[in-house]
């Protein structure tokens, strides 16, 4: 037996059928009930105990966490020590329509002994201390958030890392989750100019924000509703949300920015004679490359949430950028013809052009901003879909690929997903809002992996736009992480190194030498997508072979240099 490393244990399991232990006592080796043993897993384990208090909506307890993980491809042990984390944490219940679903979704706060934020990276990811787990239930494929991540990531664009894992509540086996980085403010994240209180005039109060649209649901929420309806028949207006700074620490000066800075784009959107004119129109105001590939994400997926519902936006800081960008995308779990409603299961039509059409949407309370379908409209913006959707097809956009990824993922979750569907039994029966029901897992993929090849050939068949003389981006957009020979080499004593990154990253290169001591650390930042070159200047070192090392989520390149004086 292992003593668990958290105080004042209260197990209680009611549904597992699982023996109640007193305070303190040791904690069994394995989870079992009739049908299920739980003892250990190729993903890592979370483990919560609340010490008995329920976790509520809106209002995080203070409850402890460790988690088990020994690397990839090492098996993980509940009798294992806590190596990943060991710690406070608060936590509450997270979600919308989710909440009705019996299993829950949390979101988590690391946190030190005193109760504050703590930065930490947990499997991996970059340290911060606001994290998600997500509870994949009425998906059951498990996978249509994470490979819509991915998706986005080969775009080049930030979406949120993730991590398969099981977890452990309260000692009752609770099922396979992900762990999602929480969409913030960060250098690893939404790389945005921090904006402090005092940033109220100047450049300084341009930037850097992060806005929403979404569901008022949760704590600490507060926007503003926009000037302008989304349809003439409706009342119901477009609600804006402060999710960066939050509600509660935003100052007045930046809420009147923000929200001047958004009405004047909607103005220019609903009274331009010409939207497309570079310097008053749309391209004034945003980055119009995040915004065709969040099209493309929403349409590949044919999310019936897109454009209206987790749908974030960011501004930095004008010296650095002045536009807006889309972004980050988030939550899929609706896509991939996993909804029964807004024509959402069928793999033809435009969702934008469904979501923004009022006889499909008269009776409903969440509506797309009215800007989003006259950019859909406007020449030269389907004409940049049509590009991008081109240049992608001959890469990451390849069926294949897709169903590649679909493949590993499934395989990572061979052995978990059984379990978890002997704890929730929902495979093959209709759970909110399925489209399709699958008797088995199996079928459940092969009906994901159907919709999917049958979806991008419809795409190809009726792309918008037409080919035109822009300049695709593929000319700067890297489709792989790259670090290239050195050059000159051998050198003496400059060097340069060229590398690649295709989407927003922390980035590492380091020099060492033979016997594995850094010598230098030449790059240490979060790049966004795009090539780079950095010089290596080894004026104070001896003449022999150096290594170069760069690491960035999980690429690892090494080059072997030789310095000759």
């Amino acid at each position: 037996m292992k003593k668990l490393p958290f105080t004042g244990l209260l197990i209680i399991n009611i549904l597992l059928q699982l023996d109640v232990y007193s305070v303190g006592l040791d904690i069994p080796q394995k989870l079992e009930s009739s049908s299920l043993i739980f003892t250990s897993s190729n993903l890592p384990i979370v483990v919560i105990n609340t010490n008995g208090q329920p976790i509520v909506n809106d209002k995080k307890i203070t409850a402890d966490m460790g988690i088990i993980y020994n690397g990839e491809g090492i098996r993980n042990y509940l009798t294992d020590p806590f190596n990943n984390f060991n710690g406070k944490i608060g936590i509450e219940l997270r979600g919308s329509s989710s909440q009705m679903f019996p299993k829950k979704q949390y979101a988590v706060e690391t946190r030190d002994s005193a109760g504050n934020d703590l930065d930490v990276s947990l499997l991996g990811f970059p340290p911060e201390s606001d994290w998600i787990l997500f509870a994949p239930y009425n998906d059951k494929t498990l996978i249509r958030d994470v490979l819509a991540y991915k998706l986005a990531n080969d775009f080049g664009c930030y979406a949120s890392r993730s991590k398969f894992c099981e977890v452990v509540l309260n000692n009752e086996y609770v099922g396979v989750y992900v762990l999602l980085e929480k969409i913030k403010r960060d250098a690893n994240r939404v790389n945005i100019k921090k904006l402090e209180p005092a940033d109220i005039s100047g450049d300084a109060l341009t930037g850097g924000y992060i806005i929403k649209i979404d569901k008022s649901d949760g704590e600490n929420n507060s926007g503003w509703l926009s000037n302008y309806l989304p349809f003439q028949q409706t009342s119901n207006k477009v609600y804006y949300q402060y999710h960066y700074p939050a509600a509660d620490e935003i100052v007045q000066a930046q809420k009147n920015y923000i929200q001047t800075w958004i009405f004047n784009f909607e103005t220019v959107m609903k009274y331009s004679s010409n939207i497309a004119d570079t310097s008053t129109g749309y391209p004034k105001y945003l980055d119009v490359n995040s915004f065709v590939d969040f099209v493309l994400i929403n349409e590949i997926t044919k999310n019936v949430d897109g454009y209206r519902l987790s749908t974030y936006f960011y501004k930095d800081r004008d010296s650095k950028n002045t536009k807006l960008f889309a972004g980050p995308v988030w939550d899929f779990n609706l896509g991939f013809g996993n909804a029964d409603y807004y024509e959402g299961g069928l793999t033809t039509g435009w969702q934008l052009q469904y979501l923004t059409n009022y006889s499909n949407m008269s009776n409903e309370a969440f509506l797309a901003p009215f800007w989003w379908r006259k950019l859909f409209d406007d020449t030269n913006f389907r004409n940049n879909v049509y590009a991008r959707w081109n240049q992608l097809r001959t890469s990451n956009l390849k069926v294949q690929n897709i169903l590649n990824t679909v493949d590993s993922l499934t395989t990572l979750l061979s052995e978990a997903k059984t379990r978890n569907f002997e704890r929730w039994q929902v495979i093959g029966q209709w759970v909110w809002p399925n489209y399709f029901v699958g008797q088995t897992y199996e079928q459940e993929i092969a009906f994901l992996k159907g919709w999917i090849t049958n979806r991008i050939y419809w795409l190809d068949a009726n792309m918008i736009g037409e080919p035109t003389n822009l300049r695709e981006r593929n000319d700067l957009m890297p489709f792989g992480f790259s670090l290239s020979q050195n050059y000159p080499n051998p050198f003496n004593p400059n060097t340069t190194f060229e590398y690649s990154v295709p989407m927003q990253s922390y980035i590492q290169i380091v020099i060492f030498d033979v016997m594995g001591n850094c010598i230098s650390t030449i790059v240490e930042e979060t790049k966004s997508p795009g090539k780079y070159s950095v010089e290596f200047d080894a004026f104070n070192l001896s003449s022999g072979i150096y290594y170069c090392k760069m690491n960035a989520a999980d690429f690892t390149a090494v080059r072997k240099i030789i310095l000759l004086k």
